[in-house]
């Protein structure tokens, strides 16, 4: 039984007006230039001031007020990402759960996009927002996402869930399940905090599923 009672979450709502808004990239100076730099594969596109430059994510543009934390975070998350220890569909089925549970519109939005590109369809993405009790998931799917639903609601994995998860993973996977979850979580909180607004790309393709069909 998932710990996460999904009937009883605030709705994801609209984000209303931003608290901190994104460095737009022509004010970017060339530390913050650096930090992006063989860290983010568009970077130089991003940058570039050029007319058909894509428009560089906003959680980028967060980034760019605090160049040190940045880098770090930047460095640190293309670990988990780039040499994952874990399937890319596994790590992205923890961060949706942990988007959905924590009303976290942004964070959701990029990784419904990101999960089609990982093995995830778009009707399992929308079955994460039913939990582990969905009948979408194979045995160990169904333990990450009661993992997850346990560190959200009782800050630590129960002792039959572990046991079960040492089962299918070793050691070195396990500890990235749980960094995965709590990097997201963190994510999630200042994403919401600060009321970072969705990349316009995403806006309506990949909202989360309660607001789709909201003007």
């Amino acid at each position: 039984m998932s710990y996460i009672l999904d009937t009883d979450m605030a709705p994801f709502g609209h984000p209303g007006q931003p608290r901190l808004t994104p460095l737009p990239a022509e004010q970017w100076d060339a530390r913050a230039r650096e930090m992006l730099c063989g860290r983010v594969g568009l970077a130089d596109r991003y940058l570039s001031g050029a007319p058909d430059a894509p428009p560089m994510p906003n959680v980028l543009g967060l980034f760019g007020h605090h160049i040190e934390l940045g880098s770090a975070w930047l460095a640190y998350n293309g670990t988990l990402l780039d040499r994952p220890a874990i399937e890319p569909r596994h790590r992205e089925l923890v961060i949706l759960r942990i988007a959905w549970c924590s009303r976290a519109r942004y964070e959701w939005m990029q990784h419904a996009r990101l999960a089609l590109n990982c093995d995830i369809t778009a009707a399992e993405v929308e079955a994460v927002t039913r939990g582990p009790a969905d009948a979408s998931w194979s045995p160990v799917e169904r333990l990450l996402l009661s993992a997850t639903d346990e560190l959200l609601g009782e800050y630590r994995v129960r002792d039959q869930t572990w046991s079960s998860l040492t089962t299918h993973f070793d050691a070195r996977q396990l500890i990235e399940i749980l960094f995965v979850a709590g990097s997201y979580l963190c994510l999630a909180l200042v994403f919401n905090s600060v009321g970072l607004q969705p990349d316009s790309a995403m806006e309506q393709t990949f909202a989360p599923p309660e607001i789709k069909e909201q003007p």
